[in-house]
């Protein structure tokens, strides 16, 4: 491992010292967002079956999810959704073994339904239909699940990572769950834009307001009000900077025109999704941020390099943080396709970490325990976006 890695001191995080930092979140009912978390669904339900049938994961690959907006009538007090969001699962999977079928479609389509209904709970099943277009994976990547000792890597492809982030990060972060526990009114789709101007902060929401909980305007109104001084007390509760906040910026009152829904998302109106253009696997955009195109989610989590090297990386990133006190550290990954998942083709780390030979040490510890992310994976204990 030692002739892969390289290791680069700096004196902190370079975001931090930028006059200027921008920040986005996706929230968890954006669209986007909504695809990627069908594709982990998908993942995590056939990787099990797979597990409890056959004894191992089988390769398969559901990172192409396409989401289209359905039809909606938004009312104060409640309205109804007349044309349902529809959800598109795409991608490979093994579909037989030693001559039996394996019912891909069937699970995929369950995994998928399941996962909207319990994230969304304002969503009905009427008011989602699943299709499935799951072909039959490759048998040149399949075989790399049986090849030699261990997996080997099925792409050539890079991960990348860093650990702890800026306060204006944190603060983005951990705003929309906050939103969601403390107003009911507040729908699962929720997008946050942060820009830092020096040491001052600027944060505009686009937040879904669920129509069944607001039955005038004047009601609307409030919880706008309400989303904005909570966003300024989380801000006043965990970073030390001026905000100023702006809600629904495109909202119109005078002629009634509002961010009003009827499940909470807009999806079901407005807006269309697809895996991979949402959050990066730390769960932000951050665009003064090397980072990485690849979908975190729906990768199988065996050899798929664009899955394990994302949250590896960042794995290698708070590690140095959590145990050797580094106050920034950017980690990336080069896979190379046919090699062991865990040797690396390259490592670049850039840390405020001064000592080498510790740092080499983390990463070769991280990619030991390699079946420990798989674990945790498919268990559904890890954030993919």
């Amino acid at each position: 491992m030692n002739d892969r890695v390289s290791v680069t001191s700096v004196g902190g995080d370079p975001v931090a010292r930028h006059p200027t930092e921008f920040v986005e979140r996706k929230g968890i009912g954006h669209p986007d967002s909504l695809c990627d978390g069908v594709a982990e669904a998908v993942s995590r339900r056939l990787s099990r079956f797979y597990r409890d049938e056959f004894g191992h994961i089988l390769h398969h690959n559901t990172d192409k999810v396409h989401l289209g907006a359905g039809q909606s009538q938004p009312a104060f007090g409640g309205g109804s959704v007349v044309e349902p969001i529809y959800v598109l699962v795409g991608g490979r999977a093994t579909t037989t073994v030693g001559g039996e079928s394996v019912p891909v479609d069937e699970l995929a389509t369950a995994a998928a339904r399941d996962y909207l209904l319990q994230t969304v709970p304002e969503l009905s099943p009427e008011h989602v239909v699943v299709e499935t277009r799951i072909g039959q994976t490759s048998s040149d990547l399949g075989s790399l699940f049986e090849r030699g000792d261990e997996p080997l890597a099925n792409d050539t492809s890079l991960g990348v990572g860093y650990a702890p982030g800026t306060p204006t990060e944190r603060f983005v972060r951990t705003l929309e769950p906050r939103l969601h526990s403390e107003l009911t009114a507040v729908g699962k789709d929720v997008k946050l834009m942060a820009v830092r101007r020096g040491n001052r902060l600027s944060l505009t929401v686009a937040a879904a307001v669920i129509d069944s909980h607001v039955e005038t305007l004047g009601e609307y109104r409030d919880v706008i009000d309400r989303i904005e001084a909570l966003a300024e007390q989380h801000a006043a509760d965990t970073i030390d900077l001026p905000v100023s906040v702006t809600v629904n910026n495109a909202d119109n009152y005078k002629e009634e025109s509002l961010y009003l829904t009827t499940t909470g998302l807009s999806a079901e109106a407005g807006d269309d999704g697809c895996v991979g253009r949402g959050n990066r696997a730390n769960g932000l955009i951050t665009p003064s941020r090397p980072m990485s195109l690849e979908a975190t989610a729906g990768k199988n989590p065996v050899t798929h390099v664009g899955k394990l090297y994302n949250l590896l990386s960042l794995r290698i990133a708070r590690r140095l943080g959590d145990e050797l006190g580094a106050t920034y550290s950017s980690v990336q990954l080069l896979s190379r396709i046919g090699d062991p998942v865990s040797e690396p083709q390259a490592v670049d780390v850039v840390t405020t970490v001064t000592d080498d030979d510790v740092v080499t040490k983390a990463v070769a510890d991280e990619f030991e325990r390699i079946d420990e992310l798989r674990s945790d994976l498919l268990a559904g204990r890890v954030a993919v976006f």
